[in-house]
């Protein structure tokens, strides 16, 4: 078994990643910002049906500064980097997402380097390869990369293509260890606590009726479990070592669909769930006004396909598919008390 730096180990796919790793039997040092935060992550993997792990450890260290990340690779064979900030509403400037994400991915990379670990696996996103040109039509793959100049690029999707750039070049130096990059899309499934994804909160909305009409929007889904379970794979397979893997579960599904599964499999509990879808002129109208509804409006009616061919046939991996991670969601959320109606 291997020793696994898991850098945001309070995060939704960190402590689910560091779950699967305990279960598999390796052990673990997982950084957190603050020490206040260890009792997040032991009652997470208490969910998780990992209660009073004894071979996790943590250490103290943040992106945006240089402090802890030497000792958090001290002794790790491998290091999942998963940690990168992810803001509930648009920063006031892009370099306040730019910035931690590109620079904390290569002190990252330069710890391991230094402590002479043998692979990093870096969680990028869907956002650095389907994103600033035409959608339609098109299926993107590993092979394609985001257009910064086009548009509808928003500071996430730019901050995720530019840390995975920068970390691409660090490890084309050719002096650090290997690199290999996991490009997930929304990410759903079951939640271990209140700390979770974005994605979950259009499931969150539904469930408690905040949405009452589904924009025209499609997302691609995938769930934690599986992106956790790729990251894994993709640690030790030799043949991963300077690729891309797109994680997703199949095609693109509405929001319009989500609510009809959700109403479907989960009866009375998704009762508030939209019925209707709301039109897009409406929509854009708002967004005039509504620096929400801006952020979305790029996105009305946008349906960007992709492959995920690659993962499944190198790596062997076997996602969930859409229906079933967004139920997932949904029973997490009721059974831990988080919806409110």
């Amino acid at each position: 078994m291997a020793h696994v730096l898991v850098t945001g180990g309070t995060g939704f796919l960190g402590a689910h990643t560091v779950a699967r790793l305990l279960a598999s039997g390796h052990s673990v040092t997982t950084t957190v910002r603050s020490a206040a935060r260890r009792g997040d992550v032991e009652s997470m993997l208490a969910v998780a049906g990992v209660p009073g792990p004894t071979a996790l450890s943590y250490v103290e260290a943040d992106l945006t500064r240089d402090e802890g990340w030497a000792a958090a690779a001290v002794g790790a064979d491998y290091v999942l980097h998963l940690a990168s900030p992810f803001p509930a509403a648009a920063p006031r400037h892009e370099d306040d997402l730019i910035v931690p994400a590109r620079d904390g991915a290569l002190r990252v990379l330069r710890a391991a380097r230094d402590a002479g670990v043998r692979r990093v696996v870096l969680t990028s996103s869907f956002g650095a390869v389907g994103y600033g040109h035409p959608a339609r039509g098109r299926v993107f793959t590993e092979a394609d990369w985001t257009d910064l100049d086009g548009p509808g690029v928003t500071p996430y999707v730019k901050s995720k293509t530019l840390a995975e750039r920068a970390a691409w070049e660090f490890a084309a130096e050719g002096r650090g260890p290997e690199l290999t990059v996991v490009n997930p899309v929304g990410i759903f499934g079951p939640v271990l606590g209140p700390d979770y994804s974005s994605s979950i909160r259009i499931v969150h909305a539904m469930l408690g009726g905040a949405l009452r009409a589904a924009p025209p929007v499609w997302t691609n889904t995938v769930d934690v479990r599986d992106v956790a379970d790729l990251h894994v794979r993709a640690m030790t397979a030799p043949g991963a070592a300077g690729q891309r893997y797109l994680a997703l579960a199949g095609e693109p599904v509405s929001f319009h669909r989500i609510a009809a599964v959700l109403r479907a499999r989960l009866g009375d509990a998704a009762a508030g769930a939209p019925t209707r879808t709301a039109p897009a002129w409406l929509l854009r109208a708002l967004a005039v006004v509504n620096p929400g509804l801006r952020e979305l409006a790029p996105q009305l009616g946008v349906v960007r396909r992709a492959d995920n061919s690659k993962a499944r046939t190198e790596l062997g991996w076997a996602p969930r598919g859409n229906e079933d991670a967004v139920v997932a969601t949904a029973e997490s959320l009721l059974r831990l008390g988080l919806v409110a109606r």
